[in-house]
């Protein structure tokens, strides 16, 4: 058994990292690109699927700034943040979350995970990657069947596509 002062710590940084994960969802949805460029390392990487990736907190927020011209209000919400240690200084997590964003004239929901891992960077955790996977996402009208569907991955404008959690049809 590990000592009370290391499990109190991790229990420290486990709150310290969903805090980290929450913030950033309010600062995407309140265009807070400081905040976002801050929550990444200096050599820290976001990448989605449909959009290009970026490097170092100031390019991942300028990429986040251009995605958001296509978007109106956005709503992102955490469900969970499933954090596991590698050592004192780095982790790696699993984070579960809808979306909701106004987008090609009608409003998108979606159901996506978020693949990270984590740095401790001067005394504070930040994002070292980032990694938005999606489960599916469509038209508010589309996702009654969106699971039911081999492609369930519907933004407008755009070719419905497979998820990267492929689900049984």
């Amino acid at each position: 058994m590990t000592d009370i002062e290391t499990r109190v710590r991790r229990l420290e940084d486990r709150a310290e990292l969903q805090d980290l994960a929450v913030r950033y969802f309010l600062a995407s949805d309140f265009d807070d690109f400081d905040a976002i460029a801050d929550a990444f390392a200096p050599e820290g990487t976001f990448s989605a699927g449909g959009f290009p990736g970026a490097t170092g907190g100031s390019g991942i927020a300028d990429m986040i700034r251009q995605a958001r011209t296509a978007f109106g209000t956005t709503i992102h919400t955490p469900h969970y943040v499933l954090v596991e240690f590698v050592d004192d200084d780095h982790a790696t997590g699993l984070v579960g979350a809808h979306l909701e964003i106004a987008t090609g004239g009608t409003t998108v929901f979606g159901a996506v995970r978020y693949e990270d891992e984590y740095i401790r960077v001067d005394g504070r955790w930040r994002f070292a990657s980032r990694n938005m996977r999606t489960v599916h996402v469509g038209p508010w009208d589309d996702v009654a069947s969106s699971l039911t569907t081999e492609l369930p991955v519907r933004w407008p404008g755009a070719d419905a596509a497979p998820s990267d959690y492929p689900v049984n049809a």
